[in-house]
This record gives C-alpha cells, sequence and structure tokens, in this order.
C-alpha cells in the first residue's frame, strides 16, 4: 500500500475507533436523520447473549453446538469464503465450535444486542482495538484460557472449541431472536409455495429445502448436506435471505486478501422462508444502536416461525 492509501486506511480505522467509542458512551443513539427511532427498534435492555464466531470451510466441518443456536448467522469473508456467528441464549450448549477469528462485520451486527459476549480464537492487531471500544464483553483464549480446548479430531486452526459453561457468561433462557426484536406467530397471508432457495457466495454455496416431515428448511453446504457433530441434519424453522452491501474494508489477511464488510445499518429487500413458503419483505435499522425490522408486504411486521433462526446475508 502506498503513504496515501495507508493514510487513508488509518483514517478509517480511527473514524469507526472514534464512532464505537461515542457508543460505548451511550452517544449516536438516534436515528440517521437526528430523531430517536421507535422504542420497538431500540436494542433491548434484557437478556445478554452469547455470540460465538464459528469456522466454516469443509475442515472445520460438522461444527458443534450449533443447533442449539437461537439466530445463526452466515457472512462472507476472505476469499469468497463463509463463516458463522451463533448467537446463544435461550440455551448454551457444553461445547461450542471450532472457534475462528472475528471480523469488522461482527462489530456492526452485534450492536443489535446489549452488550453481547462475543467469543472468538482472536483478530489482526489492527482490528483489536475496535473490538476493544465495542459494547460488548469480548473472550478470546488470552481473556479466558480455561474455557477454551484444542480437539484432537481435526487439524489447527480448526480445532479450538469452547466450553461456554467456564466463561462469566449465563444463559438467560430468553430466546436471543425474540429480544432482538423478531416477532415469532402464525404465518402472514400470502407467500409463494417453496421448496429451496440457493445463495452464493464467490467460493461457497448454500441451499435450504423445504421438509414437510420436520417441518424445517434443511441445509445443504458446498453441495453436501450440513449435519451436527451427531450426524444429524442442520435446520432452520425459519430462513432469511437479507440483501445487503458487501464493500471491501480496510482490513485483509496474510494471503493479501481483502476481508469483505457487510452493511447490517440501512434498507433493502429480503426473503422470508417459512413453512414452506417464500415472502418478500422489507427490512430496515436506521442506525446501528437500533434493530433489525422485517416488514412484509402488507405493511406489517414479518412473524417468523418459531425456531432456529438463519439469517444469511446476500450481496445485492
Amino acid at each position: 500500500m502506498n503513504a496515501a492509501g495507508a493514510r487513508s486506511a488509518a483514517a478509517a480505522s480511527l473514524t469507526t475507533l472514534a464512532l464505537l467509542l461515542m457508543a460505548a458512551c451511550g452517544g449516536g443513539s438516534g436515528g440517521t436523520d437526528g430523531t430517536t427511532a421507535p422504542a420497538d427498534s431500540r436494542v433491548s435492555s434484557g437478556a445478554r447473549v452469547l455470540a460465538v464466531k464459528i469456522d466454516n470451510v469443509g475442515a472445520a466441518r460438522p461444527p458443534t453446538g450449533l443447533e442449539r443456536a437461537d439466530i445463526v448467522y452466515l457472512e462472507q469473508v476472505e476469499a469468497g469464503l463463509s463463516r458463522i456467528l451463533a448467537v446463544y441464549s435461550s440455551a448454551v450448549p457444553p461445547v461450542v465450535g471450532p472457534v475462528r477469528s472475528a471480523r469488522e462485520t461482527d462489530l456492526e451486527l452485534l450492536r443489535q444486542y446489549n452488550r453481547p459476549t462475543l467469543a472468538y480464537s482472536g483478530a489482526q492487531s489492527r482490528l483489536m482495538p475496535l473490538i476493544e471500544a465495542a459494547p460488548l464483553d469480548a473472550l478470546s483464549p488470552s481473556d479466558a484460557p480455561d474455557a477454551y480446548f484444542r480437539g484432537g479430531d481435526r487439524p489447527a486452526p480448526h480445532n479450538l472449541y469452547l466450553r461456554p459453561g467456564k466463561t462469566p457468561y449465563r444463559a438467560s433462557g430468553t430466546n436471543a431472536a425474540e429480544d432482538m426484536g423478531l416477532r415469532f406467530g402464525p404465518a402472514p397471508s400470502g407467500g409463494a409455495p417453496t421448496g429451496e432457495r440457493t445463495v452464493r457466495y464467490p467460493a461457497a454455496g448454500f441451499a435450504f429445502t423445504w421438509s414437510a416431515d420436520q417441518e424445517r428448511w434443511l441445509v445443504t453446504m458446498d453441495g453436501a448436506p450440513a449435519l451436527t457433530a451427531a450426524g444429524e441434519r442442520l435446520a432452520g424453522a425459519t430462513v432469511v435471505m437479507q440483501e445487503v452491501t458487501v464493500r471491501p474494508s480496510d482490513f485483509g489477511d496474510r494471503s493479501g486478501n481483502r476481508t469483505p464488510l457487510t452493511e447490517t445499518v440501512g434498507s433493502g429487500s429480503a426473503t422470508v422462508l417459512r413453512d414452506g413458503k417464500a415472502y418478500e419483505t422489507r427490512w430496515s435499522r436506521d442506525d446501528a444502536g437500533s434493530r433489525t425490522t422485517f416488514t412484509a408486504a402488507d405493511g406489517e411486521r414479518m412473524t417468523f416461525a418459531p425456531g432456529q433462526v438463519w439469517i444469511v446475508y446476500v450481496a445485492r
């Protein structure tokens, strides 16, 4: 990077750091037009959640404990691959993993929750000041060495696991999706009967296939059934394909790949899959201090099917 580019990247990172510091001190919570967002869109002061960054390349599968998450986020990372952010609150399994490193995207995404605990394997040095300034409780192996261990079934770095019971976090029994403002209930009218939907990243692919017997959307990753550590099929009661802006960030990996930044503040289209149907909705999030809301075609809040929610960020 030339001198001008380095100064530009440093300035961008300093700006992000300043905004995070304002957030931690309580500032910057108004809407984008200077007004306060409606009360039900503000971040809840209720249950705090445990968010775990989970590896999702072939060598890291199957994951452990993912089926117990309230919400599963799929996001794009370097080289067109994917990574998972699993959010727990109603129940936490004894082991979760494999745990991998955090990304800048996670910091904005997690502002939707009330000071969450973020379990991650680490991050590049330039990102650490942003993580430390963010309104969350960072929990890396250096913060809680007794809570992490290396498994013997696969090579590093795909074998780091978290024991949540050895961390300060305690499950609240409250569904993280409800605490984040998602609404659950009977399906709205309309919707198009749908048997399967797919999402493609540059180097990863996902399919969600409706199973009337299980009343769930069965997950396929890179052409193979996605399984739990016990060999059962991963599946979600509701799948959200949220169209967002994905752009290069100021960070990159050791191979020279730029890290994508997924913007979760704003608005756009989203397809919600539930009960064998696809519903075209709109999503909106006024600012980082707001929760994401999903609105159906009739102008009412979209309702989700009870059970695990998968939110897949799709580049528009």
